[in-house]
C-alpha cells in the first residue's frame, strides 16, 4: 500500500488530540499537525505521539488545511479534523485500497456525527460523505474560508464510516448555534454585501426547521431530532437578526471588529 500522511488542524484540542492520532496511526506513515495557537497542551501531546507540529495562525478553515498537505512527505493525505475518529471499517476499507494505481483522485467515507454518545441518523447527518482522503497532486482543499471541501474530479466512497463528535451535549449544540456560528455567519454575510430585511430572521430560521424536521427526517430522531431542527433554526434566525442589526445600527457596527472572523 503507498504511503498516507495524516493531517490535522488545531486549536485547543488537548482532549482529542491523542485519540485522532491513533486513529491516523492505524493507515499512516507520517502524521502532520497544524496549529493555530494552542494555549493548552494540544502540542505538547502531539509531538510526544510523533507529530510534526506546524505552528500557523488561523487563515480560515480551506486555507488551514492546504498547509499540513503541502508540507507533506507523500502524495496521498488523510485529512481529519481534531474530533473525527475512523471505524475498524474505515481503516479495513482504506488498507485495502491500491493507491499506487489508483484511478481515483480522492475517497470519501460516510461520516457518524454525535452529541454526547449519540450517533444522530436524521436531520441530514447522516449518510454525510465527506471526502477525508486524497491525491494531493491532484487536488486539494478549496480556498473557502468557511466549511471548505474537496473539489475532486474522480471521488470514490467507500462502503465505511468515520465517527465525528461534534458536540459535546445539546448546551454546546445550541450554544454554538446561537454564539458563534451565527456572529461569524452574519458578519461574512455583511463583509459580502449581503442584505436582510425585517421578514428574513423569522423566515430563514422556519425554512431551516422544516427542512431539517419534515424533509429530512428530524421528526423520526426523537429530542434529539427536535433538538437539532430547533437549533438549526436558532442559527438561522439569529445570523440574519444579526445582519439587520449590524446594517441598521452604527453602533453595534462600529463594535464589531471584522478583521477577526475566523
Amino acid at each position: 500500500m503507498a504511503a498516507i500522511t495524516g493531517v490535522v488542524i488545531t486549536l485547543d484540542e488537548a482532549d482529542n488530540i491523542e485519540a485522532c492520532l491513533a486513529s491516523l496511526a492505524r493507515v499512516c506513515d507520517e502524521l502532520i499537525v497544524v496549529d493555530s495557537g494552542s494555549r493548552d497542551d494540544t502540542v505538547v501531546r502531539a509531538e510526544a505521539f510523533g507529530a510534526r507540529v506546524i505552528h500557523q495562525p488561523y487563515l480560515g478553515d480551506g486555507p488551514q488545511k492546504r498547509v499540513g498537505p503541502q508540507a507533506a512527505g507523500y502524495r496521498w493525505v488523510l485529512s481529519l479534523d481534531a474530533d473525527e475518529r475512523l471505524t475498524d471499517e474505515a481503516v479495513a476499507a482504506i488498507l485495502a485500497l491500491d493507491l499506487d494505481d489508483a484511478g481515483h483522485d480522492a475517497y470519501a467515507l460516510r461520516r457518524r456525527n454525535f452529541i454526547g454518545s449519540r450517533w444522530i441518523r436524521h436531520c441530514g447527518w447522516y449518510p454525510d460523505y465527506c471526502i477525508r482522503l486524497f491525491d494531493r497532486d491532484r487536488t486539494g482543499f478549496s480556498d473557502s474560508r468557511q466549511h471548505a471541501s474537496v473539489p475532486a474530479t474522480n471521488p470514490q466512497r467507500l462502503d465505511a464510516d468515520l465517527e465525528h463528535y461534534s458536540f459535546a451535549n445539546l448546551a454546546e449544540l445550541f450554544g454554538k448555534a446561537s454564539g458563534r456560528f451565527s456572529n461569524r455567519a452574519a458578519k461574512i454575510m455583511y463583509l459580502k454585501g449581503k442584505r436582510a430585511n425585517g421578514w428574513s430572521p423569522a423566515l430563514h430560521g422556519a425554512n431551516a426547521f422544516v427542512r431539517k424536521y419534515l424533509f429530512q427526517r428530524g421528526f423520526a430522531g426523537g429530542l434529539d431530532g427536535v433538538s437539532v431542527a430547533l437549533s438549526a433554526a436558532v442559527n438561522a434566525y439569529l445570523k440574519y437578526a444579526k445582519l439587520l442589526e449590524l446594517q441598521r445600527d452604527a453602533k453595534v457596527r462600529d463594535a464589531e471588529d471584522f478583521d477577526r472572523i475566523w
